[in-house]
């Protein structure tokens, strides 16, 4: 049985990988950028008005911002401080995938939930690479934890905290909230045919605490766009922020206008999700195909209805509807990462419980298989990527390698086996790239190297300026000021002042006569687009790129 020293050994485990993230330096584009639209809110005290750089902001509602802000105020201004929400927002997520397992199956296959759950890889990422998916997912899985609770047994505190739930998810990311949270249910009540708690008179308590939720959203929306017209957003004006987030945000998203078409293929979520859900990806795949047969002849009428179909039927209709979307990134999956939990813990439960040892064996193998793979790339990474010591390289190989003879030799239930190796597979690699891989990685995110340099050196840290809109999150953020755009592109009128260039700007300005007195300067590479010849230490700076911060000199008499 997953409990007990098992179970906590296993959530300290991932909860450790967790915290190695929290003090590494924020990504570009989206952590950074998010960090410095919260950052704006605390230093200019508007809580109201959403702006991405010198734009108004029109896309995703207020409450990540908020919940960043108000870590912010708390802890102050620092990268930890931005990714903490996220900590406690996951950690939610994984209680209420507890509940939600031990609601359609039992309490065992609710702590398996909870442990797939928080070991998926693309759930450690999002709480290093904070977006608003971490909140969202939390609030979304517990908006369908507890108003499970109130379809199954009236549960009137269920349909309470559902709601608050709901509309909290509903503040975070908008309309896909509710699809995400509605679409299992529906599926539940059909199955369950459980309708009559439709026409139950205290739904409308829940409108009102659905209600109360998103007001504060919708006040700050309305303050910002329904009473000015002026604006104009994206090249158009006259834009409601109410009626764009209960109507146009998801159509927008579905047919790229707006943000943009990034990918029309159909399959993005399919191929994307073989990693987002490692080590569990197999399981998983095994628990969807397992359970679609028995509800395909429950539904031809050949048996009685069993088991449940919110997971997989929640499953099924949201990547189905997420496909259709011209703009498409992988951590759109996270919101799903809940459902696939629950269904595989459940899956992986009633195997144990129907004695299927040799079946269990086999997958224990295989999950021990996908640790062989990790320890391949940890001692990679530790080896060659960005190498350390050999003998701490070694060491970390041999711990890995002798926690997994350990969980073979002290524990014979193939379960508790599948368990036990799946984590430390997710903990081990998570840990070295949290720890070591990111750190490394990111010493050529030139933004925030540039700002350390810069806050050790320049002593008053005065404004910086640059030629374009281009955006300079990370800098922003460390230097804990926007850039500036340069008033104008001449010796005198930049006099004395710092600007952010590239190699190509730095160039064009010494041939148009600018010299200056002080240069810094760090390597520059899209971290977040990694390619071979980045991670090939002798080829690496071959793709290498400069950023530069000079201090412009008075113009020669």
């Amino acid at each position: 049985m997953i409990r007990g020293t098992i179970f906590w050994g296993c959530f300290l485990g991932i909860l450790a990988a967790y915290v190695c993230g929290l003090p590494a330096t924020l990504m570009e584009n989206d952590s950074a950028q998010f960090a410095v639209m919260a950052m704006r809110m605390v230093q200019e005290n508007d809580f109201i008005n959403l702006v991405k750089g010198t734009e108004q902001y029109l896309d995703k509602p207020h409450l990540h911002y908020w919940l960043a802000a108000l870590s912010y105020k708390v802890f102050g201004i620092h990268d930890w401080a931005y990714r903490l929400p996220a900590v406690l927002m996951t950690l939610l997520a994984a209680l209420s995938c507890y509940g939600l397992g031990k609601l359609l199956y039992n309490a065992n296959a609710g702590r398996l939930a909870a442990l797939i759950f928080m070991s998926a890889q693309t759930i450690v990422l999002s709480v290093i690479d904070v977006r608003t998916d971490a909140v969202l997912t939390g609030f979304t899985a517990l908006a369908i934890w507890q108003l499970l609770r109130y379809l199954k047994n009236g549960s009137l505190s269920g349909l309470l905290w559902g709601a608050l739930g709901a509309g909290l998810a509903f503040s975070t990311k908008g309309q896909i909230a509710l699809l995400v949270i509605g679409l299992p249910l529906i599926c539940h009540l059909a199955w369950t045919r459980q309708w009559r708690r439709l026409a139950d008179p205290r739904l409308l308590l829940a409108l009102l605490v659905f209600g109360l939720a998103i007001s504060p959203m919708l006040y700050a929306y309305y303050q910002q766009f329904d009473l000015h017209p002026e604006k104009v957003i994206r090249g158009r004006g006259n834009r409601s922020g109410i009626l764009f987030i209960f109507w146009e945000q998801s159509f927008e998203r579905l047919s790229g206008e707006g943000v943009g078409k990034n990918s029309s293929d159909y399959f993005f979520f399919f191929h994307t999700f073989l990693w987002v859900f490692l080590p569990w990806t197999l399981l998983g795949l095994a628990a969807f195909g397992n359970r679609v047969p028995g509800v395909v002849r429950a539904m031809a009428g050949r048996r009685k209805q069993a088991g449940e179909v919110l997971t997989l039927g929640g499953i099924a209709l949201i990547f189905l509807i997420i496909s259709f979307a011209q703009f498409k990134l992988p951590h759109y999956l996270n919101i799903l990462i809940p459902l696939f939990a629950v269904l595989t813990a459940g899956y992986l439960d009633a195997l144990r419980e129907q004695e299927k040892w040799r079946w269990l064996r086999r997958a224990a193998r295989l999950q021990t298989g996908i640790l062989g793979v990790v320890l391949l790339a940890v001692g990679a990474i530790l080896f060659w990527v960005f190498p350390v010591s050999p003998w701490l390289a070694a060491g970390t190989l041999l711990l890995l390698s002798g926690l997994a003879f350990l969980i073979w030799r002290l524990h014979s239930d193939p379960l508790v086996r599948i368990c036990l190796i799946s984590v430390l597979a997710s903990t081990g690699i998570n840990i070295v790239l949290n720890s070591h891989f990111y750190p490394e990685l990111l010493r050529y995110q030139a933004g925030s190297e540039l700002a350390r340099t810069y806050l050790r050196e320049v002593p008053g840290t005065p404004p910086i300026y640059k030629f374009t809109g281009e955006h300079t999150w990370a800098l922003d953020f460390y230097t804990r000021q926007p850039l500036r755009l340069a008033p104008a592109v001449s010796p005198d009128s930049l006099a004395g002042r710092w600007v952010y260039v590239d190699d190509r700007q730095r160039e064009a300005l010494a041939e148009a006569g600018f010299r200056w007195e002080r240069e810094l300067s760090a390597d520059q590479f899209r971290i977040s687009r990694l390619q071979a010849k980045f991670l090939n230490p002798e080829t690496r700076t071959d793709v290498l790129n400069k950023r530069y911060l000079l201090l412009l000199s008075p113009p020669e008499p």
